[in-house]
């Protein structure tokens, strides 16, 4: 398993300044949940992670050595729309993963070690309750089974890092629950690292073990771009809930509306 070290970590495109001064430690097995306004860098932050941005200065290491330039296989990623090939059946969705991961110029598998893939596939599928699936095309399947699927699809590679984009941001509240308790029943079994944005407070306490808050604590109205977005909170969540927290503080993370002394630059 995997520690990241971010260290005064920065993100600018030309004049515009996305992210400054981030600093954290996140040790193995840790769910952090973060939140924050729309435009406060959280997604530009997990790409970031994923490898599919550069940091502008600072250092992202993964156990001591600087993150690989390109996503890899240590880290898998579920966005809010569903990342699935429609063409494809359930268990060809999730066999494909690791198709290109163990045959990269042909992108396909044959006899044993194919067999032996569908076999890694068809579990991963049980384990997020699609077992009866796998002969399906993802338009036959509700939006939480088609989420599961993604899902699936990035935990068959045994990621060390987890990273989720709002993933359960277009279902609706009952299957929402749902997967609130799939995403933490695999996160316990696993011992995966999780980072996950999300705008639900609620959510983001019930699932993580820490809760980052992204906000911009600096603001120049002459000059908007000019300064970032940095983790203003970083708040330990073991045996916590939000209404826990100071009722000032509560609202502040849910209106993100910035104090006196975040505004000072």
């Amino acid at each position: 398993m995997s520690t990241f070290s971010i260290r005064n970590l920065w993100k600018r495109y030309g004049e515009h300044v996305v992210l400054e001064r981030l600093n954290l430690e996140v040790r193995s097995g840790e769910f952090c949940t973060l939140v924050g306004a729309s435009g406060c860098g959280k997604t530009t932050f997990l790409k970031l992670l994923l490898g599919q941005e550069a940091p502008s200065r600072g250092q992202l290491l993964l156990d001591g050595r600087p993150l690989p330039a390109e996503p890899g296989p240590e880290r898998g990623i579920v966005f809010q729309r569903y990342s699935v090939y429609p063409h494809l059946t359930v268990l060809d969705n999730v066999l494909l993963a690791l198709e290109l991961h163990r045959s990269r110029w042909l992108g396909r598998l044959f006899g044993r070690a194919r067999r032996q893939a569908r076999q890694q596939a068809a579990a991963m599928l049980e384990q997020v309750g699609l077992s009866d699936c796998l002969q399906r095309y993802p338009a036959e399947l509700s939006g939480g089974m088609q989420q599961r699927l993604a899902i699936a699809q990035s935990l068959v590679r045994a990621p060390q890092v987890l990273l989720l984009d709002e993933p359960f941001g277009a279902l609706d509240p009952g299957i929402r629950a749902d997967m609130q308790l799939l995403i933490q029943r695999i996160w316990r079994e696993t011992g995966v690292t999780v980072f996950m944005i999300t705008h639900d407070l609620s959510e983001g306490f019930k699932l993580g073990t820490r809760l980052l808050v992204f906000d911009r604590p600096r603001h120049d109205p002459q000059a908007p771009q000019a300064f970032g977005a940095t983790i203003t909170y970083d708040i330990p969540l073991r045996n916590r809930r939000p209404g826990d927290l100071p009722p000032d503080l509560a609202e502040r993370i849910a209106a993100r509306e910035p104090t006196r002394e975040e505004s000072t630059p």
